[in-house]
């Protein structure tokens, strides 16, 4: 069979059972999230190894790509971090606690629905302000609450933007949504099902290397390098992320790859405005570059969102 041979099944011979489930929505990311990937997962799925045993996602974000993987390959063990703490509280309290997530956020949906917007701006804040305050009290009795919070602030916020200030505190405004989603219920337990068997892990993404081997599948979806300087969106945590760190990053990808694991990495084209700019061209001459396109949907200039080169970084041919 060639190498690059894809069958093709017309839905219409299908049988009806496996159209309808085939057809069915899927688990995806339960927050919208910048720089998420849900857009971009067909050109994605074309560096996907044939098998994959054990998968790795150091920056998890929003988990599109997670998700994608758990649903189409299945690998056996799977390790996902980031280094927001409060993200991966969230995907820990869906995991280990779907059920009273869920009646939490219900609550907050009926609330929501039963009352005006101005007084919905007025909940906002107050949901806002005590977020706030159970990140800072760092009380692990209250993290049920606080991921419930983070889902609730994510619907909510302007774009569905997580950004902090310099204190670590949560500070996007309201969006004046009259009727969020904010209790996804099918979608909530179906991610839960999948992540039962997920390990998860907050911190840097190098702690991640031990769990790495020949077997691996990692995906790296860091923070992207800013092609402006007014563009420099990173602070989904308290910690920045500089031409330093992408350099100290390249070598980590450099060492997972001569290890033999199975290397995908996402990042801005710093082409798209300025040709001369080989950073990640020279950073991964040892590796395959495509430049995909995408859009910018995140952006407070709507009129700077829309068709933008992306880079997608590998070791691994393209399998389609």
């Amino acid at each position: 069979m060639p190498q690059n041979f894809v069958l093709q099944i017309p839905m219409e011979v299908l049988p009806k059972n496996v159209y309808s489930n085939f057809m069915q929505s899927t688990a995806h990311p339960f927050v919208k999230w910048a720089g998420g990937k849900t857009q971009l997962l067909p050109e994605i799925r074309k560096h996907y190894p044939h098998r994959i045993k054990k998968y790795c996602e150091p920056f998890v974000g929003g988990g599109a790509v997670l998700f994608d993987v758990l649903q189409k390959c299945r690998p056996e063990k799977v390790l996902v971090n980031d280094v927001n703490e409060e993200l991966i509280n969230t995907y820990l309290q869906i995991k280990t606690d779907c059920n009273l997530l869920i009646e939490q956020l219900s609550e907050l949906q009926q609330d929501y629905k039963s009352q005006s917007l101005e007084k919905n701006k007025i909940l906002f804040y107050e949901k806002r302000l005590r977020y706030n305050e159970l990140k800072i009290n760092r009380n692990d009795a209250e993290n049920l609450e606080k991921a419930a919070l983070f889902i609730f602030l994510n619907k909510t916020c302007f774009n569905g933007l997580y950004r902090v200030n310099k204190r670590g505190e949560f500070n996007v405004p309201f969006n004046n949504a009259k009727n969020p989603l904010i209790c996804d219920e099918e979608n909530l337990r179906a991610c839960s099902e999948l992540l039962q068997n997920v390990q998860m892990k907050t911190g840097d993404y190098s702690d991640c290397k031990d769990f790495i081997d020949s077997e691996t599948f990692v995906y790296l979806d860091p923070p992207y390098r800013p092609l402006t300087q007014t563009s420099a969106f990173t602070s989904y945590s308290e910690n920045n992320f500089s031409d330093k760190e992408q350099l100290e990053l390249g070598k980590f990808i450099t060492e997972i790859s001569s290890k033999g694991a199975k290397v995908l990495a996402s990042n801005s084209d710093p082409k798209n405005t300025n040709k001369e700019d080989n950073f990640f061209d020279d950073l991964y001459s040892n590796f395959e570059i495509e430049r995909i396109t995408a859009s910018r949907m995140i952006n407070s200039n709507a009129k700077k969102r829309g068709a933008i080169s992306e880079l997608l970084i590998s070791n691994i041919a393209s399998v389609f």
